[in-house]
């Protein structure tokens, strides 16, 4: 199958979650209504990685909507390349299955599953914003935005908060590595590498949490924080 056709078949999301019950319920509703949206079977898949804060009764409420996989490993790249794995046990792994991610403190829209399916790449890299700002002043929100934006109409953003891949090609290259940092941007350098199709759509936009200490170490929640402290010094 080449890259540019579009005829999926399944679609599968897979959350990591790490100590994420307040944030979770708004989370999977958002999921469960782009779910919706599209026409394809979706199953959504919730890896709850060393939780102790009931994150597991959360994930349950949401009945057979939400799979459940649960692992000790404290790590977010092993989280999600263990829900990528369970995802091979509920449909076929091949060329006409969409595998998206996102992140348990962050809301997708109705449409993400539709438009993130659209262009038929390989893989497709989404942007994410932040809804409501209560750690940074407006001095470093500011700032943030401006760098964000400094790449033009296209961007040079990975977030394992909105990114899908189709399936085979994940598993050619051989899926998410157990980083416990950046294991989104290796995943893309390693398609990149196996020149597969990559689409950045500025517009795939996910609201996330303007958290400071956040669940992996640098990552996201890291660089608003030194943003913090470099506008207050």
């Amino acid at each position: 199958m080449r890259a540019t056709e579009t005829s999926w078949e399944q679609i599968v999301v897979v959350v990591p979650a790490h100590n994420e019950a307040e944030t979770l319920p708004e989370c999977l509703t958002a999921l469960t209504t782009a779910a919706l949206c599209v026409s394809v079977p979706v199953r959504i898949v919730v890896v709850l990685d060393a939780c102790d804060d009931g994150s597991e009764h959360v994930a349950g409420r949401f009945g057979s909507d939400v799979h459940v996989v649960v692992v000790d490993a404290g790590n977010v790249g092993a989280a999600r390349a263990a829900g990528f794995e369970y995802a091979r046990t509920l449909c076929d792994d091949g060329p006409t299955t969409w595998y998206a991610t996102t992140d348990a403190d962050s809301v997708v829209s109705p449409d993400w599953l539709v438009r993130m399916t659209a262009p038929g790449a390989d893989m497709v890299l989404g942007v994410v914003r932040i809804p409501l700002l209560r750690n940074l002043s407006d001095a470093a929100t500011l700032s943030f935005q401006q760098e964000y934006d400094a790449d033009g109409p296209g961007h040079s953003h990975v977030h394992g908060a909105n990114m899908g891949f189709r399936a085979s090609a994940y598993w050619q290259v051989g899926g998410f590595r157990a980083l416990a940092t950046a294991e989104d941007a290796d995943l893309t350098d390693r398609f990149l590498s196996a020149r597969l199709l990559i689409h950045r759509d500025r517009h795939l936009s996910v609201a996330t949490s303007d958290r400071v200490d956040g669940r992996a170490p640098d990552g996201f929640a890291a660089d608003l924080k030194g943003l913090s402290e470099k506008e207050a010094s």
